[in-house]
């Protein structure tokens, strides 16, 4: 299990010695370096690095109906409304936070010939690429990382950062797969204190199938694309995750002094979700409403068995949709918030599973379909029923046995031969009850066009929807289908910000999130 924020202090601190340089470099000091080594640079790479599509869940349950607002006509993400300032996080953790730090450690591993920590740079920096241009489309990278030397970096296109991602985790590939004796720094040490690879505790092997995973997860991403190919995805995802274990993720801890703000984001602590509440989407999923006689046994995990859900903009009253015994939500009921024992998740085990059950049904082979279908279920319910408790609310979880799993899976939730597996719904709505939280869920909407035939229980806002959004005359560009750039771009950097709106035809904010993405497109 992997710590969480442990090295945050490292980039400002990073930052203050390139001034000081800088500021008066008459004289070297000794105790004040201004070039750390790999070890101290990679957890803040990491931790920053994930926490980018941590702080991007902050806004897109709203889209993927994960959650709602609890109130009527608050007019938020949930009702097509977005911000600026609701992409800053996106995009500075994967400049200023985490990407920033990659080619100093790079350089810096070079040339001690520590080629692990060159492997993981390059593996994390595409991590950080996949997710950034996901969200917002183009986004910078030829000019990027430059500092004060370039505030205003051009916008790369996005099909070119999907070459720079594949790219990025072949060369990392390339360099996680050379012998121990080739690398000088130990990956991860413990000794002093804990620094490296507080990732996967120094396993080149994790990463180099952490490399793959990413790898078929774009690469799944170009169902719309002429060029896309079932089998190239279904052999990259025979190179990447073997289980569980492998999953890219990072643990919440309780903040004891100098550290702050490691504790769950979704948890009560921090209080992100406060005003909000289970959507009737993801309900249905679970109580036996879209699978009639069938409750998931992860229902009383996920979301409290008392929860009944909402729509868009419809709200709840003040004494429903909370959690048993407590005046908070029932958000806060969820595994996904317990405040110091959760985690959050990157790129899984069974997201590859129905990454390869997916690919396996494009290219007409069913039996691998199914199988992995049925894996990525088993996969995803065993790893969060192993029972555990909250403290703020009190709430204790169920377990979930081997044959809780085997019922479902041999339920009529689930395909129970080839011939019975003739769409794509039951792959797609397993993912999206696995992929809770996750912001690549949104890819997957928008990439299958919200399709109502496979997410069945998606609800359109019919309640102070944004008027743009669902005035398109387009009935596909009625949905969000980016964020907004960032609030500190938008200060910064305002020419290219101005030539994004200019290349996607749109005039103001409510019309360019209605503009699909390159991998969105045909």
């Amino acid at each position: 299990m992997k710590k969480y924020l442990l090295f945050l202090s490292l980039l400002g601190a990073s930052a203050a010695l390139t001034s000081c340089e800088k500021y008066l470099d008459v004289n070297t000091n000794p105790n004040n370096p201004v070039v750390s080594t790999p070890n101290f640079l990679l957890p803040n790479v990491i931790s920053n690095g994930i926490q980018t599509q941590m702080f991007t869940a902050l806004r897109t349950p709203y889209i993927t109906q994960y959650i709602v607002s609890r109130t009527a006509n608050s007019g938020g993400n949930d009702q097509y409304y977005f911000t600026n300032a609701q992409s800053t996080n996106t995009f500075n953790y994967s400049y200023f936070y985490s990407g920033g730090n990659i080619p100093q450690m790079i350089q810096v591993a070079q040339a001690e010939g520590s080629v692990y920590y060159v492997g993981a740079g390059k593996i994390m920096q595409a991590l950080i690429l996949a997710h950034v241009t996901d969200m917002l489309g183009d986004v910078p990278y030829t000019e990027a990382y430059q500092g004060g030397a370039n505030y205003t970096p051009k916008y790369d296109s996005q099909e070119s950062i999907y070459g720079v991602i594949n790219q990025l985790c072949d060369e990392g590939i390339v360099e996680m797969s050379k012998p121990s004796s080739a690398n000088f720094r130990a990956l991860y040490s413990t000794s002093p204190s804990e620094s490296g690879d507080i990732l996967y505790k120094g396993d080149p092997g994790k990463w180099v199938r952490l490399a793959y995973a990413l790898k078929a997860r774009q690469a799944q991403h170009l169902t719309k694309k002429a060029s896309y190919d079932p089998n190239a995805v279904l052999a990259l995802v025979d190179k990447a995750f073997i289980s569980s274990a492998d999953d890219a993720q990072i643990n919440f801890q309780v903040a004891v002094s100098p550290l702050v703000n490691t504790t769950n984001i979704f948890g009560p602590t921090r209080s992100n979700f406060g005003t909000a509440t289970f959507s009737t989407n993801i309900v249905k999923y679970l109580n036996g409403t879209t699978f009639p006689g069938v409750t998931d046994p992860r229902f009383g995990i996920m979301i409290p068995t008392t929860s009944v859900g909402a729509d868009p903009g419809a709200g709840t009253s003040t004494t429903t949709n909370l959690t048993p015994g407590s005046t908070l939500t029932d958000f806060y009921g969820s595994w996904y918030a317990r405040d110091i024992t959760g985690y959050f998740e990157a790129i899984t085990y069974h997201e590859v599973k129905f990454i390869e059950a997916e690919a396996a049904y494009r290219a007409g082979n069913k039996t691998r379909a199914l199988a992995a279908l049925k894996e990525g279920i088993r996969a995803h319910m065993a790893k969060i029923g192993v029972g555990g408790s909250n403290a703020l609310p009190a709430v204790t979880f169920p377990t979930i046995s081997s044959t809780q799993i085997n019922a479902y899976l041999t339920s009529a939730a689930v395909p129970q031969n080839e011939a019975a597996l003739t769409t794509l719904r039951p792959i797609m709505e397993q993912k999206y009850i696995a992929m809770f939280l996750n912001p690549d869920s949104w890819s997957d909407l928008r990439r299958l066009d919200f399709d109502p035939a496979l997410y069945v229980n998606f609800v359109y806002p019919t309640r102070t929807v944004n008027p743009i959004v669902a005035g398109q005359s387009d009935p596909l560009r009625r949905y969000p289908r980016r964020l907004l750039p960032g609030a500190t771009e938008v200060l910064y950097n305002p020419n290219a910000v101005a030539k994004l709106f200019s290349d996607a035809g749109a005039s103001t904010n409510d019309d360019y999130v209605t503009k699909p993405l390159w991998f969105d497109q045909k």
